[in-house]
């Protein structure tokens, strides 16, 4: 009896230093912070400034760094993913039915307001001291129905929109070349807190949470639509709720 020869099975190419090096790149570029710095920089020399006459946040700039930020971030993933050969749909909406994933992310939304709130009581119960910011300062931007109405378009396109197809993009790029998925959501959760630390510790801490699940929503579900509608209602909620403490 001859025994069958079996094809040798091929190992999977390895991952080269410089394309983790170039994915690195590609994830710090996208993360917002260089691009924000950069359109401060502009704006600024510009004769535009961040605080008004009252030493508040000016309104207007605050949502124009925020709105061409998001062109920027948006346009800097379509350019990056084009120049590996990737599909925008492919990486960011998948394969499901957008519909479905539309109502998969409302139907998210309660879960997203009950872990909020479980957050935020369990860090003033075990850590008082992290509710270190008595009024986020969001709130002094919305001063009149105008402002109300920008910061709602601002929430869904900059909040909702880019930072979800921003997270989709980088842990896509944290799968394929910087040790996985799950690293991905510890990393980018984290800087993602960190980014809203003006608005104190415990709000800090509260955000990360919400963007490890709505990170994990993406790499289980393979799309960004869920918890892009999850993220945007979110954002909207707080909108009104800022108003009605107004």
């Amino acid at each position: 009896m001859f025994e069958p020869v079996l094809a040798p099975v091929e190992a999977p190419p390895r991952t080269q230093p410089v394309e983790r090096l170039g994915a690195l790149a590609e994830v710090i570029l996208c993360s917002g912070f260089p691009t924000q710095i950069v359109i401060l920089t502009v704006m600024s020399a510009s004769g535009m400034r961040l605080q008004t006459a009252e030493g508040q946040w000016s309104p207007l700039f605050v949502a124009t760094l925020s709105l061409v930020d998001t062109a920027l971030v948006v346009g800097l993933v379509l350019v990056f993913l084009r120049a590996r050969g990737e599909r925008a749909r492919d990486v960011l909406v998948g394969q499901r039915p957008v519909l479905r994933e539309v109502l998969v992310g409302v139907t998210l939304l309660p879960l997203v307001f009950l872990l909020a709130l479980v957050t935020l009581a369990l860090i003033i119960t075990i850590a008082p001291q992290l509710h270190n910011v008595a009024r986020n300062p969001m709130q002094d931007l919305m001063q009149n129905p105008r402002d109300a109405a920008l910061f709602g378009i601002v929430v869904m396109i900059a909040g909702g929109m880019r930072e979800e197809i921003q997270r989709g993009f980088i842990l896509h790029r944290f799968e394929q070349y910087l040790g996985g998925g799950g690293v991905g959501v510890v990393v980018h959760s984290a800087l993602f807190g960190l980014g809203h630390v003006d608005q104190g510790w415990d709000a800090t801490l509260t955000i990360g949470t919400l963007g490890a699940i709505w990170g994990t929503i993406y790499l289980v579900r393979r799309s960004i639509v869920a918890p892009m509608v999850s993220h945007a209602g979110f954002n909207l909620a707080q909108l009104v709720k800022f108003l009605a403490l107004q």
